[in-house]
C-alpha cells in the first residue's frame, strides 16, 4: 500500500503499527521536521511522487506502508464499555475516511466493516481520515448481523441509525458496551441487520432536506452518545 499526503504518512510513522518506508518526497515536503528520523527518505520530483502513488493529491510525499493491520472483531468486543461503529456495506471511501476520523478523535474502541460490497482501508481512505485510521482499530466481518449477535452475547447494546424511527438518538443512555450501526449511502441499513439491532434511533429532521450525509450523521451520533454517557 502506497500512502500519500502529509497527514497520512505522518500518522503512519507516529502510530508504528506497520513498517513504513521508503518515503518519497519533494525537496519542499522533505523539509518537514518529522521526516528527520526517517532512514529511507528519497528526495524526488513531484512527477515521481505522483507516479509512485497514482494520485495528484499527494502533497509532495508518499510512502510504502505494506498492508493495513486489521484486527479481529473479538478484540473490539473484549473491551470494557466498548463504543464500536459498525458500517453496513458503506461504499464511499471519503465517507469511510471521515467516519474513521470522527471515531478516532472521539475515542471510539474501533470500527467494523463488511468484507464484501463495502469500502476497505485504501490509501484514499487513509488520506480522507487525515491518517486517523493508523491509530484506530478496524475489523472486517463476513456477516454483520452475526457480528451484532456476538456483540449482544458480549453484553453490548446495538443501536441502528434509521431516519424513520420514532426513537430519537438522545433517548437511550448508552451505558455499557455500545455498537452504533450505520447503513450504506443509498440503501441505509439492510433489513436483517436492522432486525438484529436492539433499538433503531433517528436524528430530528426539521428542515427540507431528507437526511444528513452518513459521515455527518455519524459525527452527530457518536458525540451524542458520548454526551449521554457523560450525563449518565
Amino acid at each position: 500500500m502506497i500512502l500519500y499526503g502529509r497527514n497520512a504518512v505522518h500518522e503512519a510513522l507516529r502510530a508504528r503499527r506497520r513498517k513504513v518506508g521508503p518515503v518519497w518526497a519533494t525537496e519542499r515536503a522533505g523539509r518537514e521536521p518529522w521526516l528527520r528520523e526517517v532512514r529511507d527518505l528519497q528526495i524526488v520530483q513531484a512527477a515521481e511522487v505522483e507516479r509512485r502513488c497514482g494520485s495528484p493529491d499527494h502533497q509532495g510525499i508518499c510512502a510504502d506502508a505494506g498492508g493495513y493491520p486489521y484486527v479481529g472483531a473479538a478484540e473490539l468486543l473484549g473491551r470494557d464499555a466498548a463504543l464500536i461503529v459498525a458500517l453496513d456495506e458503506l461504499q464511499d471511501p471519503q465517507n469511510l475516511g471521515a467516519i474513521c476520523r470522527t471515531a478516532e478523535v472521539a475515542g471510539a474502541t474501533g470500527v467494523v466493516l463488511c468484507e464484501r460490497r463495502a469500502a476497505q482501508v485504501t490509501p484514499a481512505v487513509v488520506k480522507a481520515s487525515a491518517g486517523a485510521v493508523e491509530h484506530l482499530r478496524i475489523a472486517r466481518v463476513g456477516n454483520l448481523a452475526d457480528f451484532l449477535a456476538d456483540a449482544k452475547a458480549a453484553g453490548c447494546w446495538c443501536y441502528g441509525a434509521e431516519g424513520s424511527s420514532s426513537t430519537m438518538y438522545d433517548e437511550p443512555d448508552y451505558t455499557g458496551g455500545v455498537v452504533l450501526v450505520l447503513g450504506s449511502e443509498e440503501r441505509g441499513i439492510r433489513p436483517r441487520v436492522a432486525q438484529s439491532c436492539d433499538v433503531l434511533i433517528a436524528l430530528p429532521q426539521e428542515g427540507r432536506v431528507q437526511s444528513l450525509n452518513v459521515s455527518a450523521a455519524a459525527a452527530v451520533l457518536v458525540y451524542g452518545i458520548l454526551q449521554r454517557r457523560r450525563n449518565a
